[in-house]
């Protein structure tokens, strides 16, 4: 039978495209323009690639502070959606303002607060998938999410790409073809979020109490107490720390690392595209596996292709530049 979305979970589908334009962006051009305004400083690659993955850890570790304690307080009751709309708006904002940025170093400070936004609405949107659908369904939905997200955001790409590229050509200047493709994916973004602002209730909830934010910190040192006790919990949250600190890594660093290397920017940018499309079928594929084989095991493959690949790339790019490969 033909797996079909519910209205709930079709919007829900809809935020992973919008937000999914920004990830191309951060993955793809920014770290290219953040280059140009860096040389421009007279910043050498070295100095420009370091900053880029400063500016990556210090959202990691904002992220890391806050997860907890704003996932506690979205568990209060009607809160979710509004701390929900609260860091998506400071992403798109942020997103906005990265197209005004005319130096390196304020362009770095607002991509932080921008990333730190898009980082924390996903706390909640991830949340929100128990109160869309039911138990059976997650895994089909979820990959759903996955697939139409890469697609999706081929959209803005593909028409933000053409205008950077094609900046000189139409007679404007490297700066406003950024300022109109921050613009344009911030847009994206927010108007791909509305379906889901209008049609999501939270259904599982703690109960409001006079104080939230001090009952929010209560919880989690409940929460905190408990997963001690549970090794299973525990192994877990550390696991998916490493897991996903490492996929987001290479995502934010692969293509300022292959600028740095002075591989050409055009060819960078075609690849990371067509790796989108190729990764809608094979979300689709992967969610279906997930009715007759077991998530870990899925999730042990692909970690594992990830590893080979990443390894396979350090000793091609090592013997590139010893000049074994011409």
């Amino acid at each position: 039978m033909r797996f079909r979305l519910t209205k709930n979970e079709r919007n829900w589908v809809l935020y992973d495209v919008g937000n999914s334009a920004f990830v191309l962006l951060v993955s793809t051009i920014m770290p290219i323009y953040f280059n140009y305004l860096a040389g421009n400083a007279g910043l050498s690659s070295a100095d420009y690639m370091a900053y880029w993955g400063y500016a990556a850890s210090i959202v990691t570790i904002i992220v890391a502070v806050l997860g907890p304690v704003m996932g506690t307080l979205a568990d209060t009751k009607d809160f979710k959606k509004q701390v929900f709309t609260i860091s998506m708006l400071a992403g798109a904002a942020g997103c906005i303002c990265l197209g005004l940025a005319r130096q390196w170093v304020m362009f770095i400070i607002i991509y932080i607060i921008a990333k730190t936004g898009f980082s924390c609405s996903l706390i909640f949107y991830d949340s929100m998938l128990t109160d869309i659908t039911v138990d059976e369904r997650m895994d089909n939905v979820s990959s759903h999410g996955f697939a139409w997200g890469y697609i999706g955001s081929c959209i803005p790409f593909a028409a933000c790409l053409v205008l950077v590229l094609g900046a000189g050509r139409i007679g404007i200047s490297m700066e406003t073809a950024m300022t109109v493709t921050f613009a344009v994916t911030a847009v994206w973004w927010i108007a791909m979020t509305i379906p889901l602002l209008k049609t999501y209730r939270q259904k599982y909830y703690a109960e409001k109490k006079k104080n939230a934010v001090k009952d929010s910190f209560a919880r989690l040192g409940n929460t905190f107490k408990n997963v001690k006790q549970n090794k299973k919990v525990f192994v877990f949250l550390l696991a998916f720390f490493f897991y996903i600190d490492g996929v987001y890594t290479i995502i934010d660093m692969a293509t300022a690392y292959g600028q740095a290397l002075g591989l050409d920017s055009t060819g960078l940018l075609m690849a990371l595209l067509v790796t989108q499309i190729v990764a809608f079928p094979c979300s689709i594929a992967f969610g279906r596996l997930s009715q007759k084989i077991k998530s870990e095991r899925l999730i042990i493959v692909c970690i594992t292709a990830y590893f080979g690949i990443a390894v396979f790339a350090m000793f091609y790019i090592h013997r590139l530049n010893s000049g074994y490969l011409r």
